[in-house]
């Protein structure tokens, strides 16, 4: 459904029991961060919370894309993969034979409906303008919250961005955080992957300001379009009229008339970005990855005007270690963009999944079709080379056998099948900015783990299968840096062990993965993943979003192939992969390591205290408390 704007949205919200009201005073800066992070932690998702009271004349609206539910409610439908299913069916109208005029009338209707939800420019203003602040435009009057307490300030964090390339005028919507630096000042935290950096270099070719404009509000699809993963010639727009049914109405803005927004937008800041500009030092600012983004170099944006609606809501969000809402929109956009991926580029893709521990673009698993050998590695570079898919780090690739949902027993199906040998492949290339494991900024190590069934071509005749392994704690009794182990996925049939090491010198892991390979024990365990010591390795959700943060696959991985000692004449293979933290000392990393997001003492104990008064349940402990202490350790977070 359309809504025709981000109040009936709300109003919707409410009218089915998913959000919650709160008129006590919350402060912008750290608090409503909190207050959604603990709520958002919750088994479901929680509920999305309007927070009435901020000081501001505006309400801010927080985790209302933070459910499956929610999620389904903003697309207008009953499941996400109801979009996928619509999204196959016009694909299989559109390229169905159409030999005969009665085949060709029949498309008659489909060519109204794709018209139907291309976005029209209309004449005047819109709602978005309302109210309209071209002299002494300010930032600094909105609720713009400060999430994180080692943030570089307030940070827009879902504004909807519209530029445009100044020879074609093809339109971009992105999603990019801006950073408050001052009344009429921001940051422009575009990546140099992504388009609108693209259109900013052709702007600096030609030595011209770039008009920019940022919406915020208006029909919730509007906020999913812009971090939807679209060829840049497909407008952001089309994919929202097809999402809401109902073409997007667009309108000039008053100093950027260059640039068209949505009529129905909440709010609306004008400006620029010049490129003779120097560009400012922005960040840092705690990000989906659960770390803090490293600051950097970003171009200014100057605020021209400020125009908004009457009764205007300032919607926001909060990222930092999942779950959190952003998961939902990263589920919507698998579920969505499953149906083109298999129409257009990998027709034996079956089903997708992104586990929220890995943040996106850290894990992805995929379930083919399988019919002859080197299927998966054709299906690898396929992925690897589509869209954004170029940033994945670890890809697990299945086939009809598992089911990807289910990821125990998609664990067995998989290492089943793996020899760690053969069935393990490393690449390199262009990575997110974001990925603090690179040795190099945007560039680094990929994985594809081979979980496919493997055809005879496929086999090593003399690779040792043992079904059932148990190791003894013994083993690890004589490795003081071993902090914790985890053997509960041996118990369950899985050959993977997640082992927590205290590094104390270059090549340690390395050494270590050796050592343990070394022992009978071991054979028939097929990967160790080690994460640093002051990780609880039993904590397996943690753990893994730990260790996909931190490994760059190429890197990080050390095979040991060696003569089984139990079965004489088969060999043992193990992969040990190193998802430590890396350092210039143990490890000749040059770079900055981030630290991880927690919140302060003062503004865990502020909302502590007054969380009887918001009126929105039981209490709820702070998460920050866990992670303080298991990932920092108890000494490094005093005084934090």
């Amino acid at each position: 459904m359309a809504y025709k704007n981000l109040q009936q949205f709300i109003d919707v919200l409410e009218k089915e029991g998913e959000l919650l009201r709160i008129t006590e005073y919350v402060n912008p800066k750290l608090e409503i961060a909190e207050i959604t992070d603990r709520v958002s932690k919750t088994p479901g998702g929680g509920k999305a919370l309007l927070f009435e009271n901020t000081g501001y004349p505006f309400p801010v609206l927080m985790n209302a894309y933070g459910s499956e539910r929610r999620m389904c409610l903003a697309l207008g439908v009953g499941k996400l993969d109801d979009v996928t299913k619509e999204i196959e069916h016009l694909f299989h109208l559109l390229s169905a034979p159409k030999d005969g005029i009665i085949e060709k009338l029949k498309m008659l209707p489909m060519l109204g409906e794709f018209a139907s939800w291309m976005p029209r420019v209309r004449s005047g203003r819109g709602d978005c303008q309302q109210v309209v602040i071209t002299e002494n435009p300010d930032i600094t009057k909105l609720p713009v919250i400060t999430c994180w307490p080692k943030d570089g300030g307030p940070f827009v964090t879902l504004p909807v961005i519209h530029t445009k390339d100044p020879g074609s005028g093809t339109r971009n919507v992105g999603m990019y955080r801006m950073q408050v630096f001052g009344p009429a000042l921001t940051g422009m935290h575009w990546h140099k992957h992504k388009v609108s950096a693209r259109h900013f270099n052709e702007y600096k070719k030609l030595g011209k300001r770039m008009p920019v404009a940022v919406a915020l509000g208006g029909d919730p699809v509007y906020a999913y379009s812009a971090t939807a993963p679209l060829p840049d010639n497909v407008d952001e727009y089309m994919l929202a009229g097809f999402l809401r049914k109902k073409k997007v109405e667009l309108v000039k803005c008053i100093t950027q008339p260059d640039i068209e927004v949505p009529a129905d937008a909440d709010f609306v800041i004008e400006g620029y970005v010049d490129p003779s500009d120097e560009l400012i030092w922005e960040g840092p600012f705690g990000d989906h990855t659960g770390y803090y983004s490293l600051p950097d170099f970003y171009p200014r944006f100057h605020i021209t005007a400020i125009t908004h609606r009457k009764n205007a809501v300032y919607p926001a969000t909060i990222v930092g270690i999942p779950p959190q809402e952003d998961a939902w929109l990263g589920k919507a956009t698998e579920r969505i963009f499953l149906a083109p991926m298999k129409m257009t580029m990998i027709p034996e893709i079956l089903d997708m999944d992104m586990p929220v521990e890995g943040v996106f673009h850290n894990l992805v698993i995929a379930q083919i079709r399988k019919d002859y050998a080197g299927q998966g590695q054709k299906v690898m570079n396929a992925m690897w080379g589509a869209g954004q898919m170029m940033f994945n780090k670890i890809l697990v690739l299945a086939d009809e056998g598992a089911v990807i949902q289910d990821y125990e027993a998609l664990a067995r199906y998989v290492l089943g099948n793996l020899n760690p040998a053969t069935d393990l492949y490393f690449s390199q290339g262009p990575m997110d900015v974001l990925d603090h494991s690179c040795s190099k900024l945007g560039f680094g190590g990929k994985m594809c783990i081979d979980g496919t069934r493997k055809h005879d071509e496929e086999k090593e005749d003399n690779t040792l299968e043992v079904k059932d392994v148990r190791v003894g704690a013994g083993l690890f009794q004589s490795f003081p840096e071993i902090r914790s182990v985890n053997t509960a996925l041996l118990e369950k049939g899985i050959p993977v062990l997640l082992v927590a090491v205290e590094k104390n010198r270059r090549g340690h892991v390395r050494e270590l993965h050796q050592q343990l390979c070394n022992s009978v024990e071991v054979e028939g365990v097929k990967l160790i993943l080690y994460v640093e010591g002051n990780v609880d390795a039993t904590d397996l959700p943690v753990a893994l979003w730990r260790f996909c943060n931190n490994l760059d696959p190429k890197r990080d991985s050390s095979l040991v192939q060696r003569p089984a000692l139990i079965h004489p004449g088969k060999t043992f293979s193990c992969m040990g992969l190193d998802g430590t933290r890396k350092t210039a000392q143990h490890d000749n990393f040059q770079r900055d390591w981030p630290n991880i997001i927690v919140a302060d003492d003062d503004t865990i104990r502020v909302v502590d205290e007054k969380w009887e008064s918001l009126g929105i349940g039981p209490f709820l402990p702070s998460p920050s408390h866990k992670y303080r202490e298991q990932l920092y350790g108890r000494e490094a977070v005093v005084g934090w």
